[in-house]
């Protein structure tokens, strides 16, 4: 199991909900989409780093207790992330309330692209988890698909939030983030099909 692929989801996100008149928006659109992803992080940091636990460890066996599940569910819980779009809502805080619609379309994504490791979306109300048809990570599960439709959606919107996006360091992160997508689909590509498949053993094309 990999981890996440976070920018992914500040790109598509900033495009869906950014606005060229209210690009003051941008940075809460940005939080909120990489929101639900920061404990995954926090848990690999401390089981790689603290615990120097194997990476088998941490993705098929640590990262299913109870403890780091309900953690990682509760920033993808439609409930409360509703609860906070209510009260946001209501006491009119558009940047909370741009913050949670950014959360809830992160959510939304994981759905179809989640099958063994998929979350618990009604939580704290319900233990159901809804396994989408598509893994993210695993080839098996048609992981280099949906490798290559999210490269594809990143750099599409990439090309419409370039003009929301007004920093010269924005405009660069953006760049940056796409090679390294662009990179890291060809490197999982490589993991899956070594080149050394193409050939023969005389080691010549077959």
């Amino acid at each position: 199991m990999k981890i996440v692929n976070t920018p992914s989801h500040a790109i598509i996100n900033l495009a869906i909900l950014g606005r060229k008149q209210h690009t003051h928006l941008n940075i809460s659109i940005a939080i909120g989409a990489i929101l639900p992803d920061i404990p995954a992080f926090v848990f690999y940091l401390v089981s790689k780093f603290i615990y120097h636990l194997p990476e088998p460890q941490i993705w098929r066996e640590t990262y299913f207790e109870p403890f780091w599940q309900n953690i990682f569910d509760t920033f993808h819980s439609f409930p409360l992330i509703l609860i906070c779009l209510a009260v946001a809502t209501y006491c009119g805080w558009d940047k909370i309330k741009i913050f949670c619609y950014s959360m809830l379309l992160h959510s939304s994504f994981d759905l179809p692209v989640h099958t063994s490791d998929a979350h618990r979306h009604f939580f704290p109300l319900s233990d159901y988890r809804f396994s989408g048809p598509i893994s993210y990570w695993n080839p098996n599960e048609y992981g280099l698909i949906a490798a290559l439709v999210e490269l594809l959606l990143v750099i599409v919107a990439t090309f419409y939030i370039y003009r929301l996006v007004r920093s010269r360091f924005g405009k660069v992160l953006l760049i940056l983030i796409n090679l390294i997508y662009i990179g890291g689909y060809f490197s999982f590509m490589l993991t899956v099909h070594p080149l050394d498949s193409f050939f023969n053993c005389s080691g010549k094309p077959s």
